[in-house]
């Protein structure tokens, strides 16, 4: 089976090439990236915790799903495939903003991506892929943000990352949702 390869960009989002994945965090190389925050009707965010066999941030706790984008893929579209492909389900999702960030990992890894970040609303048990989860749960925002202070080291670096500039966004969605349910 051939190597996932990843989109090269510059920092302003254009395709400068493509690398197989492994060599492109290795490199510490920019590329495309996403990230999915999946809200339910009670205001609260899914969270995924990573598969004990990932090559990095094994049992970590995340959003509900990240990846890369494919060649000829818009951002929507690699969101709701991953989506189905980790958490068993897809629903509609909306680009909030994007943003740059490197993350270097214990093994000599480094996460350097433009990382394009998507909500979407759903509310039903996920049904995981076990391959790419090994657990998830349900949290209100707060909550996250303090286990997050008080046990930074459970949770992804990009996590940590994305939810500190996600956080208002976060709030305004879940006040948005609760204002058309009355």
């Amino acid at each position: 089976m051939k190597e996932e390869e990843v989109i090269l960009v510059n920092a302003n989002d254009e395709q400068i090439g493509t690398m197989p994945k492994m060599e492109a965090h290795e490199k510490a190389q920019l590329h495309r990236a996403f990230s999915v925050f999946i809200l339910n009707d009670k205001g609260e965010i899914m969270l995924q915790q990573r598969a004990a066999h990932k090559y990095h941030s094994p049992l970590l706790w995340t959003n509900t799903c990240c990846s890369h984008q494919r060649v000829g893929e818009t951002n929507i579209e690699a969101g709701r495939r991953r989506l189905q492909e980790e958490m068993g389900f897809t629903t509609e999702l909306r680009e909030l903003f994007s943003f740059i960030y490197k993350a270097p990992f214990d093994n000599g890894l480094t996460e350097h991506e433009l990382d394009h970040v998507m909500i979407g609303s759903f509310s039903a048990p996920p049904v995981i892929n076990k391959d790419e989860v090994e657990n998830w749960k349900w949290m209100k925002p707060d909550a996250v943000k303090k286990d997050m202070e008080s046990n930074p080291q459970e949770y992804t670096a990009w996590f940590k990352i994305i939810f500190e500039k996600f956080y208002e966004h976060l709030l305004t969605n879940i006040e948005e949702n609760e204002g058309k349910g009355k």
